[in-house]
Protein backbone atom coordinates (compact mmCIF):
# COMPACT_ATOMS: atom_id res chain seq x y z
CA UNK A 1 0.00 0.00 0.00
CA UNK A 2 1.45 3.65 -0.54
CA UNK A 3 0.97 7.12 -0.79
CA UNK A 4 0.89 8.07 -4.39
CA UNK A 5 0.26 11.87 -3.85
CA UNK A 6 -0.37 14.05 -1.00
CA UNK A 7 -2.79 16.83 -2.00
CA UNK A 8 -3.28 20.33 -0.67
CA UNK A 9 -5.01 23.75 -1.74
CA UNK A 10 -5.99 27.27 -0.13
CA UNK A 11 -9.73 28.09 0.30
CA UNK A 12 -10.66 30.24 -3.32
CA UNK A 13 -13.79 31.45 -4.03
CA UNK A 14 -16.03 30.17 -6.77
CA UNK A 15 -19.35 30.91 -8.48
CA UNK A 16 -22.60 28.70 -8.06
CA UNK A 17 -25.93 30.20 -9.29
CA UNK A 18 -24.79 33.37 -9.11
CA UNK A 19 -23.30 33.44 -5.92
CA UNK A 20 -19.90 33.62 -4.58
CA UNK A 21 -18.57 30.05 -2.44
CA UNK A 22 -15.96 29.32 -0.68
CA UNK A 23 -14.17 25.85 -1.38
CA UNK A 24 -10.91 24.10 -0.82
CA UNK A 25 -11.81 21.52 -2.90
CA UNK A 26 -9.22 21.96 -5.82
CA UNK A 27 -6.14 20.15 -4.35
CA UNK A 28 -2.93 19.64 -5.70
CA UNK A 29 0.18 17.57 -5.38
CA UNK A 30 2.50 18.98 -2.55
CA UNK A 31 5.99 19.80 -3.13
CA UNK A 32 7.44 18.07 -0.66
CA UNK A 33 6.95 16.70 2.74
CA UNK A 34 3.96 18.32 4.95
CA UNK A 35 2.91 18.43 8.76
CA UNK A 36 0.22 15.91 9.28
CA UNK A 37 -2.09 17.83 12.01
CA UNK A 38 -4.89 16.85 14.23
CA UNK A 39 -7.06 19.37 12.43
CA UNK A 40 -5.18 18.88 8.82
CA UNK A 41 -2.21 18.85 6.63
CA UNK A 42 -0.08 21.76 7.05
CA UNK A 43 -0.94 24.29 3.91
CA UNK A 44 -4.92 22.64 3.72
CA UNK A 45 -7.60 24.56 4.07
CA UNK A 46 -11.05 23.79 4.40
CA UNK A 47 -13.88 26.43 3.60
CA UNK A 48 -16.79 25.70 5.23
CA UNK A 49 -15.72 24.01 8.50
CA UNK A 50 -19.46 23.30 9.44
CA UNK A 51 -19.52 20.48 7.07
CA UNK A 52 -16.03 20.11 6.85
CA UNK A 53 -12.63 19.65 8.74
CA UNK A 54 -12.61 19.06 13.08
CA UNK A 55 -10.91 15.88 14.38
CA UNK A 56 -13.03 13.62 12.52
CA UNK A 57 -12.78 14.65 9.18
CA UNK A 58 -9.12 16.35 9.14
CA UNK A 59 -7.88 14.72 6.35
CA UNK A 60 -9.45 13.19 3.43
CA UNK A 61 -8.13 10.09 1.38
CA UNK A 62 -9.39 8.73 -2.02
CA UNK A 63 -8.05 4.91 -3.83
CA UNK A 64 -6.70 5.72 -7.10
CA UNK A 65 -8.44 2.91 -8.18
CA UNK A 66 -11.05 4.92 -8.86
CA UNK A 67 -9.51 7.02 -11.10
CA UNK A 68 -10.76 5.48 -13.89
CA UNK A 69 -14.46 4.74 -12.76
CA UNK A 70 -15.56 8.23 -12.80
CA UNK A 71 -12.64 9.14 -15.98
CA UNK A 72 -14.71 6.85 -18.46
CA UNK A 73 -18.19 8.36 -17.48
CA UNK A 74 -17.55 12.31 -17.18
CA UNK A 75 -14.10 12.89 -18.59
CA UNK A 76 -12.03 12.68 -21.91
CA UNK A 77 -8.86 14.25 -20.22
CA UNK A 78 -6.82 12.01 -17.49
CA UNK A 79 -7.51 13.58 -14.08
CA UNK A 80 -4.66 14.70 -12.02
CA UNK A 81 -4.00 13.73 -8.65
CA UNK A 82 -6.54 15.45 -5.89
CA UNK A 83 -9.33 15.78 -9.16
CA UNK A 84 -11.70 14.37 -6.01
CA UNK A 85 -10.85 16.77 -3.42
CA UNK A 86 -8.27 14.23 -1.49
CA UNK A 87 -5.42 15.21 0.57
CA UNK A 88 -3.98 11.50 0.25
CA UNK A 89 -4.50 9.78 -2.97
CA UNK A 90 -3.90 6.03 -1.97
CA UNK A 91 -2.80 2.44 -3.45
CA UNK A 92 -4.55 -0.20 -1.96
CA UNK A 93 -7.41 0.58 0.30
CA UNK A 94 -10.79 0.26 -1.00
CA UNK A 95 -14.00 1.18 0.46
CA UNK A 96 -14.89 -2.97 0.61
CA UNK A 97 -11.89 -3.58 2.97
CA UNK A 98 -10.74 -0.69 4.64
CA UNK A 99 -13.17 -1.19 8.10
CA UNK A 100 -14.26 2.25 10.41
CA UNK A 101 -11.26 2.23 13.18
CA UNK A 102 -8.40 0.69 11.37
CA UNK A 103 -5.73 2.73 11.81
CA UNK A 104 -2.53 3.08 9.18
CA UNK A 105 0.97 4.87 9.45
CA UNK A 106 2.38 7.32 7.02
CA UNK A 107 5.44 8.42 7.18
CA UNK A 108 6.13 9.66 10.44
CA UNK A 109 1.50 9.92 11.08
CA UNK A 110 -0.98 7.87 12.11
CA UNK A 111 -4.44 8.04 11.11
CA UNK A 112 -7.87 6.33 11.73
CA UNK A 113 -10.46 5.84 9.63
CA UNK A 114 -13.61 7.60 10.83
CA UNK A 115 -16.45 7.58 8.03
CA UNK A 116 -16.66 7.79 4.71
CA UNK A 117 -17.37 10.57 2.83
CA UNK A 118 -20.79 12.41 1.72
CA UNK A 119 -20.62 14.34 -1.17
CA UNK A 120 -21.89 17.60 -2.02
CA UNK A 121 -22.98 20.32 -4.59
CA UNK A 122 -19.02 21.68 -4.62
CA UNK A 123 -18.23 17.91 -5.59
CA UNK A 124 -20.10 18.25 -8.73
CA UNK A 125 -18.35 21.41 -9.71
CA UNK A 126 -15.11 20.07 -9.20
CA UNK A 127 -16.22 16.97 -11.52
CA UNK A 128 -18.08 19.29 -14.21
CA UNK A 129 -21.03 17.13 -14.06
CA UNK A 130 -24.20 17.18 -11.15
CA UNK A 131 -24.00 13.15 -12.85
CA UNK A 132 -21.02 12.50 -10.41
CA UNK A 133 -23.27 12.72 -7.41
CA UNK A 134 -25.85 9.82 -8.15
CA UNK A 135 -22.40 7.69 -9.43
CA UNK A 136 -20.68 8.69 -6.20
CA UNK A 137 -23.29 7.80 -4.26
CA UNK A 138 -24.84 4.65 -6.46
CA UNK A 139 -21.01 3.28 -6.81
CA UNK A 140 -19.77 3.53 -3.34
CA UNK A 141 -16.47 4.63 -4.55
CA UNK A 142 -16.53 7.78 -1.75
CA UNK A 143 -12.82 7.69 -0.23
CA UNK A 144 -12.74 7.99 3.66
CA UNK A 145 -12.17 10.48 6.06
CA UNK A 146 -9.09 10.25 8.66
CA UNK A 147 -8.74 10.91 12.50
CA UNK A 148 -5.02 11.99 13.04
CA UNK A 149 -3.82 10.14 15.88
CA UNK A 150 -0.78 10.92 15.66
CA UNK A 151 1.60 14.41 14.31
CA UNK A 152 4.27 13.64 11.89
CA UNK A 153 5.75 14.26 8.36
CA UNK A 154 4.30 12.52 5.63
CA UNK A 155 5.16 12.63 1.66
CA UNK A 156 4.05 11.29 -1.62
CA UNK A 157 5.41 8.01 -2.00
CA UNK A 158 5.49 7.01 1.26
CA UNK A 159 4.73 3.40 2.57
CA UNK A 160 1.25 2.75 3.98
CA UNK A 161 1.36 0.50 6.87
CA UNK A 162 -1.33 -1.23 8.68
CA UNK A 163 -1.32 -0.38 12.64
CA UNK A 164 -4.65 -2.37 13.60
CA UNK A 165 -7.38 -3.85 12.08
CA UNK A 166 -10.90 -2.92 13.66
CA UNK A 167 -12.21 -6.52 12.87
CA UNK A 168 -15.66 -6.05 14.46
CA UNK A 169 -16.76 -2.82 13.07
CA UNK A 170 -18.84 -2.39 9.73
CA UNK A 171 -16.35 -1.08 6.32
CA UNK A 172 -16.89 2.56 4.99
CA UNK A 173 -18.72 0.97 2.05
CA UNK A 174 -20.96 -0.63 4.91
CA UNK A 175 -21.81 2.40 6.48
CA UNK A 176 -21.69 4.17 3.35
CA UNK A 177 -24.60 1.85 2.33
CA UNK A 178 -26.74 2.19 5.57
CA UNK A 179 -26.48 6.35 5.18
CA UNK A 180 -27.66 5.85 1.65
CA UNK A 181 -28.86 2.86 0.19
CA UNK A 182 -29.87 0.66 2.83
CA UNK A 183 -31.60 2.92 5.50
CA UNK A 184 -34.29 0.34 7.34
CA UNK A 185 -31.30 -2.31 7.63
CA UNK A 186 -32.10 -2.66 11.57
CA UNK A 187 -29.04 -5.22 12.21
CA UNK A 188 -26.67 -3.27 10.40
CA UNK A 189 -27.91 0.40 12.10
CA UNK A 190 -27.32 -1.70 15.67
CA UNK A 191 -23.73 -2.85 14.85
CA UNK A 192 -23.03 0.34 12.86
CA UNK A 193 -24.24 2.28 16.44
CA UNK A 194 -21.72 0.42 18.69
CA UNK A 195 -18.94 1.32 16.71
CA UNK A 196 -17.14 3.76 18.92
CA UNK A 197 -14.64 4.92 16.24
CA UNK A 198 -17.59 5.95 13.84
CA UNK A 199 -18.18 9.68 13.68
CA UNK A 200 -20.45 11.43 16.22
CA UNK A 201 -22.80 12.69 13.35
CA UNK A 202 -23.15 9.29 12.18
CA UNK A 203 -24.07 7.48 15.06
CA UNK A 204 -26.48 10.42 15.85
CA UNK A 205 -28.01 9.93 12.28
CA UNK A 206 -28.52 5.92 12.92
CA UNK A 207 -29.67 6.38 16.48
CA UNK A 208 -32.36 8.04 15.31
CA UNK A 209 -33.22 5.60 12.22
CA UNK A 210 -33.43 2.99 14.90
CA UNK A 211 -35.46 5.08 16.99
CA UNK A 212 -38.03 5.59 14.47
CA UNK A 213 -37.84 2.20 12.98
CA UNK A 214 -38.44 0.96 16.33
CA UNK A 215 -41.52 3.14 16.47
CA UNK A 216 -42.81 2.02 13.29
CA UNK A 217 -42.42 -2.12 13.51
CA UNK A 218 -44.14 -1.49 17.60
CA UNK A 219 -47.61 -3.14 17.59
Amino acid sequence: MRLQSLNISRSKAIFHKGEEVQTGIFKAPAKGPLMARTLGIEGDEQADLVLHGGIDKAVYAFPSEHYSYYQNILSEEPYSPGQFGENLTTEGLLESAVRIGNRYRVGEAVFEVSQPRSPCYKFAIKMGSVEALSLCIGSAKTGFYLRVLREGIIQSGDEIETEYINDSAPTVEEIHALYYLDKNNLDGLTNAVSCNSLAEVFIETFKERIRQLGARLSP
